[in-house]
């Protein structure tokens, strides 16, 4: 517990009074007031997380991708077998997956983490070995990780933030691999925000008929054996969450703790932020939403954090693919409020 208060404690609220500074040099430039909506948004909300209303730099963004296993699998809530997290691990690797692809295009680099896959890949060329647990317990029949397991993934998210900020990444991305992480995702949003499983559950990876009543029964059993306490996240994040959540957690918590920007994907990794604002809401402060995931629970995740979307493009595939496809608008948010004259520099008439 002492390393995650560590972290906790670094976490200051953002000054936003540089907010007004922002939004002065945002109002000066060669365009009716407000009239670029959501990219003033964007730039200015950067300029308070960096803490300067100066010119913005254009970021440069880290996806950390943290692969784990589940054993809730097991009963048939996914409708790809469990292998495909090892499988796809070496596809990421490789540089043949959606996030692969999608951050080449947004100027992202990609790294890949270890933090609970079931099998062995001590031998996988490039893939940072951090491994916890070989996946999770099944929920139905009780905790999913013990508070050690859960708190180790968390520091693992949180050394793997550190190392990424150290090596010069200025904006972080949390992604993520864990065939039948829906599940799990569904049990912690449906406890920290105080809904019925059948308000928060969607079909994952589109499982049939058959497997969304599995998965809801698995979701409802889980719930009902290990009554998770709303009010304390870590607690929920143990008995129904995984590793990859955990970690999550803790690199969204440990770039606030250090002032860096975090574009959230959609339903698990804002699961990962529902757990870290439960546990730190001024956390909350330094992330975006990258893009709303037709995961129904996605909804009442955003709302409960009280953010917003930049985009909404119907996807549902996870990794940090959103995320990386809003960078482009964020990258046009930061071009904007850098590149774009004023009304004294370019001799226009103002207001």
């Amino acid at each position: 517990m002492d390393r995650l208060e560590n972290i906790i404690n670094r976490v200051k609220l953002p000054d936003y009074a540089i907010g007004q500074e922002a939004q002065r040099r945002l109002d000066s430039l060669t365009k009716p007031q407000g009239s670029l909506g959501r990219l003033e948004e964007i730039a200015k909300q950067l300029c308070i997380i960096r803490g300067g209303a100066a010119k913005l730099a254009q970021p440069k963004p880290a996806a950390a991708v943290f692969a784990a296993d589940h054993g809730v699998a097991a009963g048939g809530v996914s409708a790809y077998p469990q292998e495909v997290t090892q499988q796809m691990i070496y596809n990421f690797l490789a540089g043949g997956a959606g996030i692969n692809v999608l951050c080449r295009q947004a100027g992202a680099d990609v790294w890949v983490i270890d933090v609970g896959v079931a099998g062995d890949m001590s031998q996988a060329q490039g893939l940072i070995q951090a491994k916890v647990a070989h996946g999770t317990a099944d929920m139905t029949k009780g905790p999913a990780m013990t508070m050690n397991q859960a708190l180790d993934a968390i520091v693992v998210g949180a050394q793997t933030a550190q190392r990424l900020i150290e090596k010069g990444y200025d904006l972080l991305i949390p992604g993520e691999m864990g065939i039948g992480n829906t599940t799990p995702c569904s049990a912690i949003t449906a406890v920290i925000c105080g809904l019925r499983p059948e308000q928060v559950m969607g079909r994952g990876t589109g499982v049939d008929d058959a497997g969304l009543s599995r998965k809801l029964a698995a979701l409802k059993t889980a719930l009902d054996v290990n009554k998770p306490d709303p009010a304390n996240p870590l607690e929920v994040l143990c008995k129904v969450g995984g590793l990859e959540i955990a970690a999550m957690c803790g690199y969204i918590l440990e770039a606030a703790a250090r002032g860096v920007p975090v574009m959230l994907d959609g339903f698990i990794s804002t699961t990962a932020a529902l757990v870290a604002g439960g546990l730190c809401p001024t956390a909350i402060d330094y992330c975006f939403s990258g893009h709303g995931s037709v995961e129904i629970g996605h909804r009442a995740q955003l709302e409960k954090l009280g953010l917003r979307p930049i985009l909404t493009l119907e996807m549902r595939l996870g990794e940090g693919t959103g995320a990386a496809v809003a960078m482009n608008v964020l990258r046009a948010a930061v071009a904007i409020y850098s590149e774009m004259a004023t009304f004294a520099e370019a001799g226009v008439t103002g207001h």
